[in-house]
């Protein structure tokens, strides 16, 4: 198949993997502002792109964009290498009219590979994978903003973020154009323009991506994203949404009563009822009791198991320092009656 055997046919499956992989950066920035903007909106699209089939189907077909664009930018270096044999080495200065990340694609997708491995472990490991492994007694998969908060709270993510960027800046800056160029677009002049459309295009949301990992910074050290009362009583709706999903019918009184309460009195009940159940646990003679009843077995199981769901959220968010304001008033030894 000329796709795969010919030099022509793997450059142009380079730039067609490459074209939707800009397309998803794009998207991807979109939705990086909608968090800074709206961050209960950005809750809702993480929701929406959770562990749905749509989502899985959109997530494994990236994934094989991805792969396809590897390999692929693998054995096209090699094949160049090998047919340029001992000459590479004979130029020890490059041409002026080669850009610098022509030759240095390979190393760019590199680093760029590594930042996207940090990525996934930091953002979709917590949240599609988690939701799709159904593990119980987690954070909400869907609280994207939690998990920016974990991530970029830490000192180094930030820097490795916005060396990332800058690698996809040269990446992406040659990739733009030179995909047009794989699929038969030589006219020399329409090259310039896609070079500069694609220098302003790529400029624009590699700029952004770096705002937005600033911004994200920022707010993190404010804790904005642990202490924002709407963010916490979304956080709330999506664990008693995490636990009907999980629970069915059984779930939905206990969830509605506990959605219905202040945050601040839930935050404080929940805990509570986990340890007094605790307690009867280790109780031989409620034990025994619920032994012989499998229903109030059954019934007690579900409540437990919810109430730890909550008492997950409520523990993080409660081990989290509290940023309130503070007024400093002005000592005086000798203050005026």
């Amino acid at each position: 198949m000329w796709l795969s055997s010919s030099s022509v046919g793997r450059k142009f499956v380079m730039a067609i993997t490459g074209a939707a992989l800009v397309l998803f950066v794009t998207f991807h920035c979109l939705m990086n502002a909608v968090a800074i903007c709206w961050p209960a909106a950005y809750n809702s699209i993480c929701e929406f792109l959770g562990a749905n089939w749509y989502a899985l189907i959109a997530s494994a077909g990236l994934a094989a964009l991805i792969i396809i664009h590897i390999i692929y930018a693998v054995v096209l270096t090699l094949q160049n290498r090998k047919a340029r044999g001992n000459d590479r080495y004979s130029i020890s200065k490059r041409p002026k009219n080669v850009e610098w990340s022509s030759q240095n694609m390979l190393v760019l997708g590199i680093v760029i590979l590594a930042f996207l491995a940090v990525h996934m472990i930091q953002f979709w490991a917590k949240m599609q994978l988690q939701e799709i492994r159904g593990v119980e007694e987690a954070l909400p998969p869907a609280a994207g903003t939690l998990f920016i908060q974990e991530a970029f709270q830490l000192v180094w993510t930030p820097i490795v973020y916005i060396i990332g960027f800058i690698a996809l800046w040269f990446h992406m800056n040659h990739g733009f154009w030179s995909m047009f160029q794989s699929c038969g677009w030589t006219n020399t002049a329409w090259i310039e323009r896609l070079k500069k459309i694609g220098c302003w295009w790529v400029s624009i949301v590699v700029c952004c991506f770096i705002a937005q990992a600033i911004v994200f910074t920022v707010k993190a050290h404010q804790h904005y994203y642990i202490n924002n009362e709407d963010l916490r009583a979304q956080y709330v709706e999506m664990v008693g949404e995490m636990c009907m999903k999980d629970f069915g019918p059984d779930a939905a009184q206990i969830v509605n009563q506990i959605s219905s309460m202040p945050y601040s009195v839930v935050s404080e009940q929940i805990p509570q009822a986990v340890q007094q159940m605790n307690a009867q646990l280790e109780n031989p003679g409620f034990a025994g009791q619920m032994e012989s009843n499998p229903e109030m077995k059954k019934q007690f199981e579900t409540q437990l198991k919810l109430f730890k769901s909550y008492k997950v959220l409520f523990d993080y968010l409660s081990a989290q320092p509290v940023v309130e304001e503070v007024v400093e008033i002005e000592a005086n030894p000798n203050p005026a009656n």
